[in-house]
C-alpha cells in the first residue's frame, strides 16, 4: 500500500509523540522519588560538631559525624549519674536526703544550673533525681553524689561517686569517656563522644525510673521543710523535643563554655526506637533541629 505525505507526518506524530511521553516521565521521576521519606533518607547536615544515631533495638550504628571524638559534655554527663544512682543496690528511691549548704554554694561558686533546692529542706532520691534531668540541677546531682559516693568526708563521698562514674563507664565499653566531676563542670578531664554518650543513654533507658523521668516534661514535687512544713518544687525540662518532636522519650541537654550545646536524645515511632547525640552545637535551636533531623533520617533508615 502507497503511503502517502500525510501518513507519513501522522506516523511522525505518533513517534514525536510517545517520545516526549518517555521523556517527561524520565524527567518526572526524579520528582515523585524525592517525596518526605526519600528526604529523610539522604544523610542530613548538621551545625553539631560530632553526632551519632543508633537502632536501639538492635544497636546498629544509623549515623557518624566525628562520633568517637572526644568532647567536652556539660550536662549530659548527669546521665552517667543518675545511671549510678539506679544502680545502686537496694536502692530506695524514697529515703530522704537532707539539703546542705555546701550544695547551694557550689551552684552560687559556679554559676550552675540549679533545682533551687532549699537548705534543710528532706528530699527524696527521686525527688533529686527529677531536679537533676529535668532543670539539671547541679545541686541535686552534688546531693547524690554525696549520698551514694563512701567515705567520712564529703570530698571522699565525692571522689568515690565520681569513681563509680568512670567504672560504670569501663564495663560499658565507653572507650572515649572520662568523668572528673558529678556534673558535667569539670576540671579538664571531663569527656566524652557522641557514640559513647548514646550507648550510655541506651543502657540507661533500660531503668523503667529513669524512662519515666526523662520523658517528663514537668512536674511538681512535694518537700519536706526543715521545720517540719511542706514546700512544693516546680521543675520543668530543658529538652525542647519533649512536645516539638513526636515519640520523643528522652533524654538530657547540655551545655558549657566548651561544650556548646549539646543533646543526648531519644523517640520511638512505630515500635522502632532510636536514640542519639549531637555535640558541640552552636545554640540551643542548631542543637534541637539537629538532633530532628538526625531522628528524621534514622527512622528512615
Amino acid at each position: 500500500m502507497k503511503i502517502g505525505s500525510n501518513g507519513i507526518s501522522r506516523a511522525s506524530a505518533v513517534i514525536v509523540t510517545a517520545g516526549a511521553v518517555l521523556t517527561a516521565g524520565a524527567l518526572t521521576s526524579p520528582a515523585v522519588a524525592a517525596g518526605p521519606q526519600a528526604l529523610a533518607a539522604k544523610k542530613p547536615s548538621i551545625v553539631a560538631k560530632s553526632g551519632f544515631v543508633m537502632n536501639n533495638g538492635t544497636a546498629k550504628s544509623l549515623y557518624t559525624k566525628a562520633a568517637d571524638t572526644r568532647r567536652s559534655t556539660g550536662s549530659t554527663t548527669k546521665i552517667m549519674t543518675a545511671k549510678v544512682v539506679l544502680s545502686q543496690a537496694k536502692l530506695n528511691l524514697n529515703s530522704k536526703v537532707k539539703i546542705q549548704k555546701a550544695y547551694s554554694d557550689y551552684i552560687v561558686k559556679n554559676g550552675a544550673s540549679s533545682a533551687r533546692l532549699i537548705v534543710g529542706d528532706k528530699v527524696t532520691v527521686r525527688q533529686l533525681l527529677y531536679g537533676l534531668m529535668l532543670p539539671s540541677g547541679c545541686d541535686a546531682a552534688y546531693a547524690l553524689a554525696d549520698k551514694f559516693g563512701s567515705g567520712s568526708t564529703r570530698a571522699k563521698r565525692v571522689k568515690s561517686f565520681i569513681g563509680k562514674m568512670n567504672t560504670t563507664a569501663k564495663s560499658l565499653g565507653l572507650k572515649n569517656t572520662h568523668f572528673d566531676s558529678f556534673d558535667g563542670i569539670g576540671h579538664g578531664k571531663n569527656y566524652s563522644s557522641a557514640r559513647d554518650l548514646t550507648k550510655l543513654a541506651s543502657s540507661a533507658l533500660k531503668s523503667s525510673t529513669f524512662r519515666k523521668i526523662v520523658k517528663t516534661r514537668s512536674t511538681k514535687q512535694t518537700t519536706v521543710t526543715k521545720s517540719g512544713g511542706h514546700r512544693t518544687m516546680s521543675w520543668s525540662n530543658t529538652n525542647n523535643l519533649l512536645g516539638s518532636y513526636s515519640g520523643t522519650i528522652g533524654v538530657k541537654t547540655g551545655s558549657g563554655p566548651e561544650a556548646k550545646y549539646c543533646l543526648v536524645f531519644a523517640a520511638t515511632r512505630g515500635g522502632k526506637t532510636v536514640v542519639g547525640t549531637v555535640l558541640t552545637s552552636s545554640s540551643v535551636a542548631k542543637r534541637t533541629s539537629d538532633a530532628k533531623k538526625l531522628l528524621n533520617y534514622g527512622f528512615a533508615k
